[in-house]
């Protein structure tokens, strides 16, 4: 299989000489943090509610939202292989064309003859909208309410494959079960139904 070579972005972010310069930036951050630093020791200081502090992700708030969308999960099947059967939906109605799938095609399963060899995701572009899990008609893409490893330093590490979509958090209840499959020779054998 040839490698895969992922594509430049016409809207890549470049850097003015004012941002290479970095100093003015480093001064315009110390002075937004320290005005909100100030802001909340005088809250402290005169017996207000100061700054919250909630250690996520083993302290949520409150108004934390259950229904949050968080990473994705691939689902599984009870063989472990992934629900997804490669029908391009979910990469279809992606608004920001963040996801990127490779079918591939098994003669040994008679009822899920596509499967999906590549799936990723580019987190660094997703924009948590929840149309790929609205779109895909087998179950198989869904989104937790937990977002572990985002943000990332590298653009490069954002990129979620196959593998881990599928064992980060796994999954096997989908809403849409999928009989176990009969291999090709036994759904033709003449004595098959």
């Amino acid at each position: 299989m040839k490698p895969h070579i992922r594509r430049r972005y016409w809207n890549e972010p470049t850097m003015s000489w004012w941002e290479r310069a970095y100093i003015f930036e480093i001064v315009r951050g110390l002075s937004i943090t320290s005005g909100v630093f100030m802001r909340n020791m005088w809250r402290w200081v005169t017996f207000r509610k100061g700054a919250l502090t909630t250690y996520y992700p083993e302290e949520r708030r409150a108004d934390y939202s259950p229904i949050n969308r968080g990473k994705h999960v691939l689902t599984q099947r009870p063989d472990g292989r992934p629900q997804c059967i490669a029908c391009n939906l979910c990469a279809t109605v992606c608004p920001a064309r963040v996801i990127e799938i490779e079918a591939a095609f098994d003669p040994d399963d008679a009822l899920h003859p596509k499967y999906p060899v590549r799936f990723e995701i580019d987190y660094s572009r997703c924009i948590f909208c929840g149309l790929c899990v609205e779109a895909c008609p087998e179950d198989a893409i869904r989104m937790v309410p937990d977002a572990p490893g985002l943000p990332d330093a590298e653009r490069d590490h954002m990129w979620w494959s196959r593998d881990e979509l599928l064992h980060w958090n796994p999954q096997r209840d989908a809403a849409k079960h999928s009989p176990s499959a009969p291999t090709v020779a036994a759904a033709r054998s003449p004595g098959a139904p």
